[in-house]
């Protein structure tokens, strides 16, 4: 309990760092005078015909989204989230504040020329990022303005991200209807603004990953409580699990066919549609077509920006989805010895010592070919099929696991179909396999070297 109240106390001081840097940004992004980000835009505008400051109404504002939040909320909701609903009382002081001060201490920039504003804005918007990013990190408290929107989508069972969203765009046209009528012109929303709205989230996609250096010192992550499941896990099951992650036309699911018959294990290719539309409830038809895309890729992006998608319950279909494959990964691995192609399983089971982890690759004409001989695409529509695949693949992967796709220090073993043949590369993948299998520590119930899977042949 000690240990856990320790970790908890640093997510708090983290947290309260993150509000810091968030409103430094904030500031950063309004002193440019390209106007400021869609959250803050209506407290700009108020401060700039009214005795209180930007902070101030920014306090002033999130209150009043505290209580707009109370409608859309059942008995159930304030019971189950009185924590978090609570926690944005200190959180909006503390931005509030924080705003302030940080436009105090920037009393000094001033910046005339167009190539200095954006130099601030671009700054300003990157100071933003890091903010957002530790305060996702962290997972301990929501900002009032976040929480309001949670509450509506969680009510109106939409989607977070839409309805953030829209949220954004509805303070941006509240901001300029102020500016229009109590100052006869529009003020505080301009290039800046729409700048801040579009590059701010997939800046928070890109370093976020970055951040995992945090993880032993907030009590997250492979190096402490899932790490050590693994291993126990490991313990009572003595087999191996071959993962393989490939580009398209690299051969990627017959190396799987060949492992499978030579180590007598099953596949698991294919089946995952079956099996996600069991778990997710989905149709195994847009299953099919849309498991290794991300539509809208910036627009997921942009709705990074928030931490609400650490804490919304309210997934979109393709979150739906990773999380139902991932989680059939995790109990495929957990029961018995089998080779599972794709589905980001090498991440997914990137803390369990029994994974064989293999990607398979091969030149863009190798891959060409084989496209058209064994796939029946068209020629001359084979090499733009190649690149549309992989850059679905790549931008699927990156999205939901922060790696970056096909990285060999990722892998036990990356294989060149281009270079080395299926079959060569399916006997030295075997090899591996019965290497990782004898290492394993004995079955504690029978010390037997064979795997739960069967007996191994070569």
């Amino acid at each position: 309990m000690k240990t856990e109240n320790r970790f908890l106390l640093r997510r708090y001081l983290l947290f309260i760092v993150a509000l810091f840097i968030n409103a430094f940004g904030i500031a950063l992004i309004t002193k440019a005078l390209l106007g400021t980000s869609p959250i803050t835009s209506v407290t700009y505008v108020l401060s700039m015909f009214t005795p209180l400051t930007m902070g101030q109404w920014t306090i002033v504002l999130n209150l009043l989204f505290m209580l707009g939040e109370l409608p859309f909320m059942t008995r159930q909701d304030l019971k189950t989230d009185r924590r978090i609903f609570l926690l944005q009382i200190p959180v909006t002081l503390f931005f509030g504040t924080f705003i302030d001060c940080s436009m105090s201490a920037l009393f000094w920039l001033e910046p005339h020329a167009y190539a200095a504003k954006i130099v601030s804005l671009l700054i300003g918007c990157f100071v933003l990022a890091v903010g957002i990013a530790f305060e996702v990190k962290v997972n301990v408290a929501m900002a009032a303005g976040e929480y309001f929107v949670r509450a509506i989508s969680r009510r109106l069972r939409r989607e977070f991200g839409y309805v953030k969203l829209g949220f954004d765009v509805t303070l941006v046209i509240l901001a300029c209807v102020l500016s229009l009528i109590f100052m006869s012109g529009i003020y505080g929303v301009r290039e800046g603004t729409v700048t801040a709205a579009l590059i701010v989230g997939p800046i928070v996609h890109f370093i976020s990953p970055f951040y995992r250096i945090l993880d032993r010192w907030i009590g997250e992550g492979g190096s402490g409580t899932s790490g050590e499941a693994a291993a126990q896990t490991a313990d009572t099951s003595r087999h191996v699990v071959i993962t393989i992650a490939r580009e398209y036309g690299s051969g990627g699911h017959l190396l799987g066919e060949k492992l499978s018959s030579m180590l007598h294990i099953p596949l698991y290719d294919n089946q995952f549609i079956r099996l996600a539309a069991q778990r997710s409830g989905m149709d195994e038809e847009y299953i099919l077509h849309n498991e290794q895309s991300i539509p809208s890729f910036w627009l997921k992006c942009i709705f990074a920006q928030t931490n609400g998608a650490r804490m919304d319950r309210s997934l979109s279909p393709e979150d739906v989805l990773f999380v139902a494959e991932s989680r059939i990964v995790q109990e495929l691995a957990s029961r018995e010895a089998c080779v599972i192609v794709g589905r980001c399983a090498d991440f997914v089971l990137r803390d369990d010592p029994r994974a064989v982890r293999i990607f398979c690759c091969t030149d863009p004409e190798s891959a060409r070919k084989r496209c058209i001989a064994e796939y029946g695409i068209a020629p001359e529509a084979a090499e733009a099929e190649v690149r549309r695949v992989n850059r679905n693949r790549k931008t699927h992967y990156e999205y939901y696991t922060g790696e970056r796709w096909g990285d060999p220090h990722r892998f036990d073993l990356t294989v060149n179909t281009g270079r080395v043949s299926v079959e060569d590369a399916a006997r030295t993948v075997a090899d591996l396999y019965r290497d990782r299998l004898a290492a394993l520590p004995a079955h504690p119930a029978s010390g037997s070297a064979v795997a739960d899977g069967g007996t191994l042949k070569g």
